[in-house]
């Protein structure tokens, strides 16, 4: 299955493994999942990741993200034709639209108004793991 992971369910799952982010990064980082990314959203994950606030070493992030670009998907995205409220979420959208990305998961479901989604399925933590069980954990 191919996803867009927010930045919010990254962090959460790195802080907090037992969670259903937790399980969704172990998933991903297993290789039964794959990540749809391009550079803005790498760029992303690693700034936040390293602000001083979280745990995390320089070597440990770096280490993540190379994982993350090895047994994932690089998505050259197009603009979204429609806006979305809050401008620094395009970027997630845009990705799943581009890389046919079977849904979007984020904590914030509300920055993806049902409206603007343009058909990609955006889902929070707790129902991509439902969907991803029902499926059978599959790799498509």
């Amino acid at each position: 299955m191919r996803i867009v992971l927010d930045t919010n369910v990254l962090l959460s799952g790195l802080l907090s493994p037992s969670g259903p982010p937790g399980s969704i990064v172990q998933s991903i980082t297993a290789g039964a999942v794959r990540i749809c990314y391009d550079a803005r959203i790498l760029v992303e994950y690693r700034q936040v990741l390293l602000r001083p606030a979280f745990p995390f070493a320089e070597v440990q992030v770096d280490s993540l993200l190379d994982q993350l670009q090895a047994d994932g998907d690089l998505v050259a995205a197009l603009p979204l034709v429609e806006r979305l409220p809050d401008p620094e979420d395009e970027v997630f959208l845009e990705v799943a639209l581009s890389g046919n990305a079977q849904c979007l998961v984020t904590g914030n479901l509300k920055h993806f108004p049902e409206q603007n989604r343009q058909g990609v399925r955006v889902v929070s933590p707790r129902e991509f793991l439902d969907l991803f069980r029902n499926r059978g954990g599959s790799r498509q």
